[in-house]
């Protein structure tokens, strides 16, 4: 029999038109319940009538068979639109809905630039975000009282190369290299320790009331550190895709130099965990979660005495509690007990800033280290779905503050402040953990899925843009989902690229 390839490619074309027509229309009965729900009492550069437009021209959209994941995902987009907002110098992303008295002008707030950039990175039209780093390099302490852009630990060059592995624009780099060089000089001048370490007061790493910290004490936490070290990293890479060996030299270096300091003076060998070392003694004996913020990095080596450190995650003495990922270890003496709710506590309480920062760990870890055998797969998905199940007040999708590890109560209530909370990352976890795209500064698509096959027997993730392409992924174990066949099969710019039968590990070439 002869195949009519012409209306094979066109019978192929409408079923994978389709597929999008139908991801559009659940976006769009998600974005009406979202709004019906919402009193929309502040309105920045995008109003909940124009929500819908917005996240169908912009988004990644995702079809999974976990409801909560993929509710929670469209919400956290369509809350994240809603603290994109225009200033006199440049659009900004806010942290906070309502004005907040600790904010700097225009209510700007530098403690979660890094998840700002990491989550809108995978945005379509996202040219805003460069204003946004410019504002915060160039223009945010200008005419303050305080300095602002330091107020907060920072990962910024971190999440700047993020970004350019999305949406690779080299002259942009270029043009900021030096600032990133003066800036973490900046940096070592205002927090750099004798010993060579940074210290950092637990307010100003946005992780105050902690059990190992204090808001005058100068102790050597593994977050500051960790943050440091990836920008080291950064900034080496970038140097390096510029051409600038001379600054890619420096940070290679430094950033070596500060890992092996990290290991020798943060890494408790007896506890198998990375600890604050106090100011004057030694390590503190509580484990926290920003112990785990090294794997964010890729800072630990792969080695399994490293490793260990993640088996206090699944364990319900050590992280693992019925709501989330605590912020201390739970056989903490001390766990939750310095107030619920009249300031930030982080001695326990879950926050979703750390459990965003932890599961990027996880995924690096499985992902990117062989001898892994602490955790696997099913681990992270437990935590994520636990994330996405956490996002809920009195029925409704929710995103707040910090939550009672046990019963999911929001310790700030339902003040109004706390609302639409833009402290982490969501979207970036399903896109770049779960479903596996790993960006890259080369032409490469790779994907590395971290989905148990007894968990998803489908997904698809369409109009995801990448170093300027449309990529379309569906997953299908059956074929009868998406009705392209049985297995991943992958498009690019509409053409099909790609086609497997298991889910696992896989790369294109996008020249």
């Amino acid at each position: 029999m002869k195949i009519n390839i012409v209306a094979l490619a066109f019978l192929l074309y409408s079923l994978h038109g389709n597929a999008q027509e139908k991801l559009a229309e659940k976006l769009q009965t998600y974005v009406q319940r979202f709004n019906a729900n919402d009193n929309e009492s502040v309105i920045n550069n995008i109003p909940n009538k124009a929500a819908y437009g917005w996240m169908q021209k912009n988004i990644p959209l995702l079809d999974c068979p976990d409801k909560e994941i993929e509710q929670t995902y469209y919400f956290r987009w369509w809350s994240y639109r809603k603290h994109i907002k225009s200033s006199p110098e440049g659009t900004l992303v806010t942290e906070f809905i309502e004005p907040v008295k600790h904010a700097g002008k225009y209510n700007s707030i530098s403690c979660a630039l890094g998840h700002h950039l990491y989550e809108g990175r995978w945005l379509k039209n996202n040219a805003f975000l460069k204003e946004y780093m410019d504002f915060w390099l160039y223009h945010a302490d200008k005419g303050q009282s305080k300095p602002r852009f330091h107020q907060f630990s920072s990962w910024l060059p971190d999440a700047l190369l993020a970004y350019y592995k999305v949406n690779p624009d080299t002259q942009y780099l270029k043009d900021r290299l030096s600032d990133l060089d003066l800036d973490f000089e900046k940096w070592e001048k205002e927090r750099k320790s004798k010993n060579g370490l940074f210290w950092q007061y637990d307010v100003q790493d946005g992780m105050e009331e902690s059990v190992s910290g204090g808001r005058k004490v100068h102790n050597m936490r593994p977050s500051i550190n960790s943050y440091m070290y990836g920008n080291a990293v950064a900034i080496a890479v970038i140097a390096k895709l510029v051409s600038n060996p001379a600054l890619e030299k420096k940070y290679s270096a430094y950033a070596q130099s500060l890992r092996q300091l990290v290991l020798d003076s943060l890494w408790d060998k007896d506890d198998k965990f990375f600890k604050t070392k106090l100011e004057k003694g030694p390590l503190h004996p509580t484990r926290e979660a920003i112990g785990f913020i090294p794997w964010y990095f890729h800072l630990p080596p792969d080695k399994t005495t490293y490793g260990k450190a993640w088996l206090q995650l699944p364990d319900t003495a050590g992280f693992n509690a019925p709501w989330g990922t605590t912020t201390a270890e739970r056989r903490e003496p001390t766990f939750r007990t310095r107030g619920t709710g009249h300031s930030c506590e982080w001695d326990g309480a879950i926050w979703p800033f750390t459990s965003s920062q932890t599961i990027r760990g996880m995924a690096n870890y499985l992902s990117d280290y062989k001898r892994n055998n602490a955790i696997n797969a099913n681990d992270l998905y437990e935590q994520i779905h636990k994330y996405a199940k956490s996002h809920v007040m009195n029925g409704n999708p929710y995103i707040g503050e910090y939550q009672d590890e046990r019963t999911g109560a929001w310790l700030k209530g339902d003040n109004p402040r706390s609302k639409f909370y833009n402290h982490s990352t969501f979207a970036d976890i399903i896109i770049q953990d779960l479903i596996g795209i790993k960006p890259r500064t080369d032409s490469m698509l790779e994907i590395k899925p971290l989905i148990s096959k007894d968990k998803w027997d489908y997904f698809a993730l369409t109009q995801l843009t990448y170093h300027n392409r449309n990529i379309d992924i569906y997953w299908d174990a059956t074929g009868e989902r998406y009705h392209k066949g049985k297995g991943l099969t992958i498009y690019v710019d509409g053409t099909m690229s790609l086609q497997q039968k298991d889910l696992k590990n896989c790369k294109i070439n996008l020249n």
